[in-house]
């Protein structure tokens, strides 16, 4: 399917060339029809000789309903641009135009309409003249045709012209975010609240859950029914035209300007920083995007940047094109296109031209460095959103997870890391470190799954759910006199591990004793029983020399000690794998 919008010169037969291309009335209102004026969006569609559906949105081309008309403009991808043969280029026609350009609309038609009160060498003329009027858009190249909507005469080479265009477009998103901008919103007796909208990316289907966001803030909704074309669908694809059914809200609870989005996939902004060409841009203006129409102020960066404050928050993504509006004057100023979603504040004397400096030099990969830089660290999901690209990650930046780390952030934390760390070994050099918990916060770690990528590069070592410096594993602090003295004892007499009242001598506890076998000092045979870490490779020297198998008393006999000692030192060569059970009594080596 395809949307494709009309554009041009208030009574330049914009509905009659709707109605004659698809044999449906696009003005609505009884008003509109006695007047022979579009006041407001009118909706009609159609299947060319390809087979393509085409949905066609009629702008009015009135000055009093411009905002009407960039509403029935914003979402449209492609344009059919009238200009009548008998009067020829006109205000509104350049109305129309700046709104073009302004959307960066570059696909469509010139189509001359009212060619039967006209001589061919007056519609070459008009045609020559909307080419120099639209050189400067994105429409300096569009086929021209002329037709007449009374007689007919070049509606089938409007059809077969407006084929091709449409062949031409780059195929739709379906799997992305779903931004619908609502133009209109109704109730039907029966079924409740009904929104109408170009479906411009992803897709809609029944029971598909939404949230409509607006001035009023934001609401979950379900799709109770879906239409398109006048035909009830299970599913609707971009870019068509849609009416969705929505469950649970009023029709007094959702406006035009107000969207339809996926949950969660569009953060909201009420300031940002854009890029425009305008010149003279009034403090006080209009913003005009989708179908929406914004109060905003304007803040001047530099001739080519602004800062604009919205009334409200809205889902705006990197390079979303805007169209600002005087609403004084009643003109459009220009387009802006959007730069930075989430801009950071200015409060000193220079920050706006600063701000002005770093927006001009950033590519695409400079925005993403930018933003990733100046946050530290994003989601991936909160980059998509904000409409920017993430293939890869740029230089300068360290894809971890689910996030992408600015490398000069992920610099800091680790130095940041390694000091808490130090810290606290020194508030207590017997704990086993510092707790994985304990040094998220330290360092404010946004996600949990960040700190290994911080640990690898720290030069900290973990173990058991704590992080340590291992050269200071050595260090015991209080506890280093007594393990000294214990060391020297089990030199000695490796297998006379010292009794309680010897180690309660030494000032030795559990956790003394706990530090001393992380340092690699003592090995811990059960609670309050250590040797020294060459007592079990000097026990199976022994071990090996006695009759194979041996008994727990031949053991006990051969090392010289208790069988205090000898059954835990037994077992701990059992769970090593160095000896082995053979019966209830006796063990034996593993050669």
């Amino acid at each position: 399917m395809f949307v494709v919008a009309t554009a041009g010169h208030v009574d330049h037969g914009k509905s009659t060339l709707a109605k004659a291309l698809t044999g449906m009335e696009p003005d609505r209102w009884a008003a509109e029809r006695e007047r022979g004026l579009t006041i407001d969006l009118g909706f009609v569609w159609t299947t060319l000789p390809s087979g393509r559906q085409v949905g066609f949105v009629d702008v009015p081309g009135h000055e009093r309903f411009l905002g009407n008309m960039l509403a029935g403009l914003g979402p449209a991808p492609v344009v059919l641009f009238v200009v009548a043969a008998d009067e020829g280029w006109m205000a509104q026609s350049s109305d129309h135009r700046d709104a073009l350009s302004a959307l960066g609309i570059s696909a469509g038609l010139i189509v001359v309409t009212r060619t039967d009160r006209a001589t061919p060498d007056r519609v070459a003329e008009v045609i020559e003249q909307a080419r120099t009027e639209l050189a400067d858009t994105g429409l300096a190249q569009a086929p021209a045709v002329a037709v007449s909507a009374v007689t007919g005469d070049g509606l089938d080479r409007l059809r077969a012209a407006l084929d091709e265009v449409l062949g031409d477009l780059p195929a739709p998103v379906t799997d992305g975010r779903v931004r619908l901008w609502v133009d209109r919103s109704f109730p039907i007796a029966g079924a409740g609240t009904v929104v109408t909208g170009t479906l411009a990316a992803g897709s809609l289907r029944l029971d598909q859950p939404l949230e409509v966001a607006g001035r009023h803030g934001r609401r979950s909704t379900v799709v109770r029914g879906l239409q398109s074309h006048g035909r009830d669908e299970q599913r609707a694809l971009p870019v068509s035209r849609v009416a969705v059914n929505l469950r649970g809200l009023g029709a007094d609870e959702v406006h035009r300007g107000d969207t339809l989005l996926t949950p969660g996939a569009w953060p909201q902004t009420s300031v940002i920083d854009v890029h425009s060409s305008a010149d003279d841009v009034p403090e006080w203006l209009t913003v005009h995007v989708g179908t929406a129409a914004i109060p905003a102020r304007a803040r001047p960066l530099d001739a080519d940047h602004l800062r604009l404050t919205l009334a409200w928050e809205v889902p705006l993504q990197h390079d979303d094109a805007l169209v600002l509006r005087d609403p004084g004057a009643g003109r459009i100023v220009g387009g802006a296109t959007v730069l930075d979603v989430d801009p950071p504040p200015l409060h000193r004397r220079g920050d706006a031209a600063r701000r002005a400096d770093a927006l001009a030099a950033r590519d695409v990969d400079g925005r993403v460095l930018d933003e990733v830089t100046r946050r530290g660290a994003v989601l991936v999901e909160q980059l998509v959103a904000a409409g920017l690209p993430v293939d890869a990650p740029p230089p300068g930046v360290s894809a971890v997870g689910h996030w992408w780390v600015a490398m000069q952030q992920l610099h800091d934390w680790q130095v940041r890391l390694r000091g808490a760390v130090l810290a606290a070994h020194e508030r207590d050099p017997l704990a086993p470190g510092l707790s994985f918990g304990a040094a998220r916060d330290a360092i404010a770690l946004p996600d949990a799954g960040l700190l290994s990528a911080v640990v690898s590069g720290a030069g900290v070592q973990s173990d058991g759910g704590w992080l340590f410096l291992p050269e200071l594993r050595h260090d015991l602090g209080p506890a280093e006199a007594g393990i000294a003295e214990l060391e020297r004892r089990l030199a000695a007499t490796p297998f006379a591990a010292p009794e309680a009242d010897d180690l309660a001598d030494l000032r030795l506890g559990a956790r003394e004793l706990a530090a001393g076998e992380r340092a690699g000092r003592l090995v811990r045979l059960a609670d309050g029983l250590v040797v020294a870490p060459k007592s079990p490779a000097l026990a199976m020297r022994e071990l090996a020399r006695l009759p194979q198998p041996f008994t727990t008393s031949q053991a006990r006999q051969a090392l010289g000690t208790s069988r205090r000692v000898a059954i835990p030192l037994l077992e701990y060569l059992d769970a090593r794998g160095w000896t082995r059970r053979v019966d209830g009594s006796h063990r034996e080596v593993v050669r």
